[in-house]
């Protein structure tokens, strides 16, 4: 088997989903960290296709798969869509090669075909069962040292498994781990279809591709023992194993679909940014310093393998909301364009067949501070953007009435001079009439505000004033007056 090199000092790291469904949160975050130390080390980030499981791999959940990533802005070397120089990347395009390297290993007598049958099994099962309801079956070797093989029938082909010994590894996260051999059993390596199990078939492909460093969720080290004893059969260089905290649930329970949202295009549709994902989901497992919020770049920059840490994490919607406020808060985070650009579908979603760029980027402003996400950022933007507000009843029916004409219509002359139509001075010449009629500006602040937004709550109203502009804040407010004297 020949062993491909990223040369020195350049690691070679993968990300390896199963295309069976949506792309769980979690394995982003272990797509992610290998992300971050590829780019931040000039290595390789190998994505590879795990479709073995052929009655739930679907060509739909394979593009999620590209979609969500791309989304991300996590871009791959090689893989499918991009290739490479050790493809294919689908792991039944490579069905052939593992049908080679299972026959090597039983030539050399390091594995042997399995003639055993379903039922056979199950009735040995149910047998240790009944001697001990505690213990754990492991297969008895019955083909282990035969050479008998029957013609015509079906067989998996197993692992000869050392019975005695131990495998040691020094993981990045979790130091030296230990397992006795005496807890293996001669595993399956290939099935009698030809397609492989999941340790064979990702030790063939880590070797024939070439990583230099697997690093998955920690719920794959009960993996790392039985593949380190196939990487030792082959005779292949071992690769470095970074293990992951886990993403836990609220409850400490496996985080799950019933926990809320875990897909990734979910966040995506909730209105969450990319950035904003990848900022939250490295928390898990990784932290520098007191920081918390982060850019792409500042994550590349600081990632190293010695801030993870071995505890797991609770998965917290409020702080993921407050890490995505943070985001969109910052322009620097989230530069108008960029902000323009991804929150142009949800006000599509709204009704805004053609989004008036120039009108969002000057209402940025009074949206930075106040949404959480996009969904949040349309809504607040939509009075903006629209010829007249959307009037919520109840704010009219308790701010539109009678008495609020003349305070209507006075702010509105009040102001009708500004030339400068800024904050600073719609507020200076707003509060000069106040006090020259007595009054205060809670006395016309909510009615003003139902007037020009359509709501009973909004950004500040002088900010609101000078985003509108004079010719629609002056109509609406006169619209407003007309609509509580019709109350009369």
């Amino acid at each position: 088997m020949t062993v491909p090199s990223g040369g020195p000092g350049k690691p070679r790291v993968r990300f390896a989903p199963s295309p069976t469904g949506y792309l769980h949160i979690g394995g982003v975050r272990t797509a992610l960290f290998n992300w971050l130390w590829a780019r931040k080390t000039g290595g390789t980030f190998v994505l590879r296709i795990e479709d073995t499981d052929r009655e739930r791999s679907t060509d739909e959940s394979r593009q999620v798969i590209f979609d969500a990533l791309t989304w991300l802005g996590m871009d791959w070397d090689e893989g499918p869509q991009v290739g490479g120089n050790f493809g294919p990347y689908t792991q039944t395009e490579r069905l052939a090669l593992y049908r080679e390297q299972a026959d090597k290993l039983v030539a050399e007598g390091k594995a042997y075909r399995c003639y055993a049958t379903r039922e056979e099994l199950d009735a040995a099962r149910e047998e240790l069962k009944k001697r001990d309801p505690k213990a754990e079956f492991k297969y008895p070797g019955w083909w282990r040292d035969r050479t008998d093989w029957p013609e015509g029938k079906k067989y998996v082909i197993r692992f000869k498994a050392p019975q005695t010994g131990v495998v040691t590894y020094v993981d990045k996260v979790f130091g030296e781990v230990t397992t006795p051999n005496s807890e293996q059993q001669d595993f399956v390596l290939l099935r009698s279809d030809g397609v492989p199990l999941y340790n064979f078939g990702a030790v063939v492909d880590d070797i024939t591709m070439g990583m230099t460093l697997v690093a998955r969720g920690r719920d794959h080290m009960v993996n790392t023992p039985p593949q380190i004893l196939l990487y030792e059969a082959f005779g292949a260089p071992l690769p470095d194993f970074a293990h992951l905290p886990m993403m836990l649930a609220p409850s400490g329970k496996k985080l799950s679909k019933r926990d809320g949202a875990v897909s990734v295009t979910e966040y995506k549709d909730m209105g969450y940014t990319p950035d904003a994902v990848l900022n939250y989901l490295v928390r898990f497992g990784w932290s520098h310093g007191d920081q918390e919020v982060f850019s792409k770049q500042q994550l590349i920059d600081a990632f190293s393998w010695e801030a993870c840490g071995r505890g797991d994490g609770k998965f917290d919607t409020k702080k993921f909301l407050a890490i995505s406020f943070e985001h969109l808060k910052s322009a620097e985070l989230t530069p108008d364009d960029a902000y323009v650009a991804r929150v142009t579908p949800f006000l599509e979603a709204r009704g805004f067949s053609k989004v008036d760029v120039a009108k969002v980027k000057s209402a940025l402003p009074a949206v930075r501070e106040r949404a959480r996400t996009l969904i949040e950022a349309a809504d607040a933007l939509d009075f903006f953007l629209r010829d007249e507000p959307v009037m919520d009843a109840k704010a009219v029916e308790k701010f539109l009435v009678p008495a609020s004409v003349p305070l209507l219509r006075g702010l509105a002359d009040s102001i009708r001079t500004s030339e400068a139509w800024a904050e600073a001075d719609l507020d200076a010449k707003a509060h000069a009439w106040l006090a020259e009629k007595g009054l205060l500006i809670k006395d016309v602040a909510q009615s003003a505000r139902v007037a020009l937004t359509g709501r009973s709550a909004s950004p500040g109203l002088f900010q609101v004033i000078a985003i509108l502009g004079r010719e629609t804040a002056l109509a609406r407010l006169e619209a407003a007056a007309k609509i509580a004297a019709a109350r009369t």
